[in-house]
């Protein structure tokens, strides 16, 4: 050996081109091949790593991730189609490369319909299998390109909306990029106006169907005997009054992602059509008489635990474990104070481009008293807020005064509340306290209002204030405007 190769071949380069050389793992249980496949990929400059079994392999694709997986068909235990089946599941767009025996068609119609990359019939030139590798490699970098460009056209990055100094959304956002790029069923959880419809938005925006569309269907705001029509259409003269055929929620995803809100409200025979949905991935629309295939990613969302759900029989267990194959569970906004007055200056910045008036200033004043307040209703109420605020200011430095106004509009029907005489501001109450009673009060008026503009319909009253009609009844149980 030269000195120049000794140089070349130190621990450190060795270790430097780990890093930065394409990482290669083979998966192989025959002893000979293994050792075969790592000689020639070595000797290509590629980092190497070999594994005998599916189920080894399945654990260094999460440890030590590979650019590319050249994987033998017939392996004991798991074989290469279920192990190729797993891979992209957890990693859709590794590219996976089939190793067989001559003659077997069968099981290359089967590898390319699962998604492998490559289909390589043994014996292999060492120069075919390396290009084969370097093909992959460059499919892959290109992917990455397109997702990044496909990103920025359609508005950028939704997790920069979501980023967080507390640690709860540091974890949710790790999670987002976790399982983004899978094919689970996601289920989100988390209180009225936590942002679950901006989660699921950044989950699609993260995956591969980015391209595709994102539909939103709330299921607590579609009244029970529209649902089934909304969720798998209908044809023409399925039923009284269709006069056109109509294509539902489920066909209009086709190829994008589908995220079904508030899911507890879907009745029991919804769910029971929804869960063969899941597992067929065929949709039947009223009146039809054949089923259509659907390539859809269902996300689901709910304010309320669906394992309550699921233990009082009001939602079916087997359709909430096909749902919740990836739980995220969102923080009130109470539970992450040190987002609040970040996430309100942004609020701001937003809500003054939105209604075109100059960028607006929070004072210190004003960012305590939006601190003290509990903020019930989440990002959703501190946005309404702000743009309220923003609206109604007369400079655009925003002051405590000006925040303690919009509160006090809401809270009181007879109008603005008046600044107290000096000294007795808040007459002796806190002004956690003083926050607390004014939302309050602006709920019940808000719902009072929409109560009176709906003409006492309760399911119109909940969508004219953008909630589910179980919120709603609850919210008019505690303020007592619930008829006997």
């Amino acid at each position: 050996m030269s000195e120049d190769t000794q140089k070349t071949n130190t621990p450190a380069k060795a270790a430097a081109r780990a890093t930065t050389e394409p990482r290669v793992l083979v998966v192989d249980d025959n002893d000979l091949n293994r050792k075969l496949l790592s000689a020639v990929f070595t000797a290509s400059r590629f980092d190497v790593s070999a594994v005998d079994n599916g189920e080894t392999a399945l654990a260094r694709i999460v440890s030590a991730p590979p650019a590319v997986v050249i994987l033998d068909l017939h392996m004991p235990g798991i074989d290469g189609l279920e192990t190729l089946r797993r891979i992209k599941a957890t990693a859709p767009d590794l590219p996976v490369i089939m190793l067989t025996s001559h003659g077997e068609i069968a099981s290359a119609v089967e590898a390319t319909r699962l998604g492998a990359y490559d289909f390589l019939t043994r014996p292999i030139h060492n120069d075919q299998i390396v290009l084969a590798v370097r093909r992959a490699v460059e499919h892959r970098r290109l992917l990455g390109e397109v997702h990044d460009l496909r990103c920025k056209i359609t508005g950028g990055d939704t997790l920069a909306k979501l980023e967080g100094q507390s640690e709860g959304m540091r974890r949710l956002v790790h999670q987002i990029r976790q399982v983004a790029p899978s094919t689970l069923t996601v289920l989100i959880q988390g209180e009225t106006g936590t942002g679950k419809e901006l989660v699921a938005r950044a989950i699609h925006q993260q995956s591969e169907r980015v391209a595709g569309p994102f539909i939103a269907l709330d299921c607590g705001a579609i009244p029970e005997n529209l649902m089934e029509s909304e969720l798998f259409g209908y044809e023409k003269n399925a039923f009284t009054g269709a006069t056109t055929r109509r294509v539902g929620h489920l066909q209009l995803a086709e190829g994008g992602t589908l995220f079904l809100d508030e899911t507890a409200n879907l009745t029991p025979a919804t769910q029971a059509k929804l869960l063969r949905v899941l597992q067929e991935r065929q949709v039947q629309p009223l009146g039809a008489t054949r089923t259509f295939p659907i390539d859809v990613r269902f996300i689901a969302a709910t304010h309320q635990r669906l394992e309550a759900q699921v233990s009082n029989g009001s939602f079916r267990q087997d359709l909430y474990f096909r749902l919740a194959e990836f739980t995220l569970s969102l923080p009130p906004l109470r539970d992450r104070r040190e987002d609040i007055v970040p996430l309100a200056r942004r609020l701001l910045a937003d809500a003054c481009g939105e209604l075109r008036r100059p960028p607006g200033v929070l004072s210190d004043d004003a960012a305590e008293v939006i601190l003290r307040q509990r903020w019930e209703g989440n990002v959703r109420e501190l946005r309404n807020t702000m743009r309220e605020v923003v609206l109604c200011a007369s400079d655009t430095t925003i002051q405590a005064e000006d925040i303690l106004a919009v509160l006090g509009k809401r809270a009181s029907a007879a109008g603005p509340v008046s600044a107290p005489p000096p000294g007795s501001f808040g007459g002796g109450r806190s002004l956690k306290e003083i926050g607390d009673g004014a939302m309050a009060e602006a709920e019940r008026r808000a719902i009072t209002e929409a109560l009176q503009s709906a003409q006492g319909n309760k399911a119109q009253a909940a969508r004219l204030l953008q909630v589910d009609y179980k919120t709603l009844y609850n919210k008019l149980k505690r303020y007592g405007l619930a008829t006997p």
